[in-house]
């Protein structure tokens, strides 16, 4: 069994298992992670850059190095090598997650109650709750489906194709620890630099992918384009822009405007500008578009690795 057979046998066990099981309530490997990435950090943090790209290298590099020797372990059994793939697939990707969490806050919203919404909101991202109303919220949910459609699944795929189990867990770590310290707080504006700079890097090619499918398996794929074209590059994220511009496009809606960060208001410009507002239906039609984009990111990923082993033969 070749390499591009190990991924596609592996990463398609991994992304099933995701959808089966989900994440597991207990002991996640991701969590285990940001546990350890912590402790670096008690131990290195300064308000200084170098700091903070020392933390960036521990991490990062030592869960890189602990795939590459998992993977050299089992390299001479084809069936553990794409076993493994399958487990550190399901260990990286949170698409099932991500869907049961949108779709929680997209009931509650539909039942009428917004209170539950907002106190389900923060399981999905950063905003703060009770500046939003019913609107907002949704508004929110789908934003946050589409740029987790690359961040929790497309781009781990994507480094998945290239570099196997230590592209998938490098690049989770590099997204988990973005989230921990690459925020622009107070406390990480120096600190966290490096992992903010190095997760745009990693995200740059996953974020194109999924811009790319969101408008192959959109409704709209004229309006994606025309949206990813005309907007994306307004967003103050070089990674969110693309892929929000196109699930806005692709679904008809319109995305960005005014949010609200930990106190902190943001003014952003509109994405899509040519739809109509977010309504509580379009959670569950965000969902299924992410759910179509992440299996045709594996198809893409599998075909990839295919290529690139033409290439070296």
């Amino acid at each position: 069994m070749g390499a591009d057979r190990v991924f596609a046998y592996g990463a398609a066990a991994g992304l099933l298992g995701d959808l089966l099981l989900g994440d597991p309530r207990r002991g996640h490997p991701v969590a285990a992670f940001g546990r350890a990435a912590a402790a670096v950090e008690r131990v290195l943090w300064r308000d200084d850059r170098g700091r903070g790209a020392v933390h960036t290298a521990v991490c990062v590099g030592g869960t890189v190095a602990l795939g590459s020797l998992a993977a050299r372990l089992v390299r001479s059994s084809p069936a553990a090598s794409a076993a493994l793939t399958g487990v550190a697939t399901w260990a990286v990707v949170g698409g099932t997650s991500l869907a049961r969490e949108a779709r929680a806050i997209g009931r509650a919203l539909e039942a009428g109650d917004v209170e539950a919404a907002r106190a389900r909101l923060p399981h999905l991202c950063g905003r703060d709750p009770q500046a939003l109303d019913a609107d907002g919220i949704a508004r929110a949910v789908v934003e946050s489906v589409a740029e987790n459609t690359s961040d929790a699944v497309v781009g781990a795929l994507v480094w998945g194709a290239v570099a196997g189990v230590p592209g998938l867990l490098g690049f989770r770590a590099v997204n988990t620890l973005d989230a921990m310290v690459g925020h622009k707080s107070p406390r990480y504006r120096r600190y966290g630099w490096a992992s903010a700079r190095l997760d745009d890097v990693a995200g740059w090619p996953g974020a194109r992918l999924t811009a790319v499918l969101a408008a192959l398996a959109g409704p709209d794929p004229r309006g994606a384009v025309r949206a990813w074209r005309a907007d994306a590059a307004k967003h103050p994220s070089p990674n969110a822009g693309p892929v929000e511009a196109s699930f806005a496009g692709a679904l008809g809606v319109r995305l960005g405007g005014t949010l609200s960060y930990g106190g902190r208001v943001e003014h952003r410009p509109v994405l899509g500008g040519g739809g109509r507002a977010v309504a509580v239906s379009d959670i569950d039609r965000a969902v299924r578009l992410s759910r179509r984009v992440g299996w045709l990111a594996l198809g893409a990923g599998v075909a990839a690795r295919s290529v690139m082993k033409g290439r070296a033969s």
